[in-house]
């Protein structure tokens, strides 16, 4: 079944969704060769706790960081550490969630680090356009999968793949509520989107057709290539009119 919210609920997801796109912006522009992605993970969990919230993926998920640091063939969930330091032409993901006043916030984006390669330009583009072809597609009357197909159709079309193993979700009172939000399909199947829905849209993009693996430490998430890979995320409410970008508040 999946939650419908109240406008007040979604007064209290909106104040989150803008309360967390503000931490990101600030960990986004902290970005730069030779910093180690722990650094990132504490200044995170600090913004959110002033902020009166919780990591959300600590509480629900029992991810040990706030948030997901995940470099260059690291699709999602990569363990933040000291150990992981960011180089010039890197690309870092950084996928963050907050749990305040009952309801969480979840976005995630994809950032170069210093100069990077026409390859790296080109993905950070496609999955950033794909991630917004998917949120045209949040109406009411319009079915699930009109979402996963205007992201997959997309990122096809400009000679990239979305990741099959991992998908967006439904996101209110818990982390993943339903529906499961593949990103690819045919369109014109599953539910049809009705106000008050909210959904966590995030394509993961790569540069190969492989299934992805599990690195040893059993939480980070790599192609199995080693090609390059970006996340971005949005937090969306289906609303009467156009599409709401929960999480915008910050960019």
């Amino acid at each position: 079944m999946i939650p419908l919210k109240t406008e007040a609920e979604l007064d209290i997801m909106r104040e989150n969704g803008r309360i967390l796109a503000l931490i990101l912006a600030e960990l986004c522009a902290e970005v730069r060769p030779g910093r180690d992605t722990l650094f990132f993970d504490r200044l995170a969990e600090e913004r959110i706790k002033q902020a009166g919230g919780e990591p959300a993926f600590r509480v629900f998920a029992g991810f040990p960081g706030t948030i997901n640091a995940s470099i260059n063939e690291e699709v999602v969930h990569g363990v933040p550490s000291e150990k992981r330091i960011l180089k010039e032409g890197d690309i870092f993901s950084i996928d963050i969630g907050m749990l305040r006043n009952g309801f969480v916030a979840d976005m995630a984006t994809t950032v170069p680090v210093g100069e990077v390669s026409d390859e790296a330009r080109r993905i950070l583009e496609v999955g950033e356009r794909s991630l917004w072809e998917g949120i045209k597609q949040v109406r009411i009357g319009h079915r699930l999968s009109d979402i996963s197909h205007a992201i997959g159709s997309f990122v096809e079309k400009e000679g990239y793949h979305v990741v099959r193993e991992y998908v967006g979700h439904g996101v209110g009172r818990a982390l993943h509520e339903d529906p499961q939000i593949p990103n690819y399909g045919p369109p014109g199947r599953g539910v049809r989107l009705r106000a008050g829905m909210t959904l966590a849209i995030e394509p993961m993009v790569k540069t190969d057709d492989l299934p992805t693996k599990l690195a040893g430490d059993r939480w980070t998430v790599v192609t199995a290539s080693g090609g390059l890979s970006v996340h971005f995320e949005h937090t969306v409410a289906v609303t009467e009119d156009e599409p709401e970008v929960l999480t915008a508040g910050g960019e």
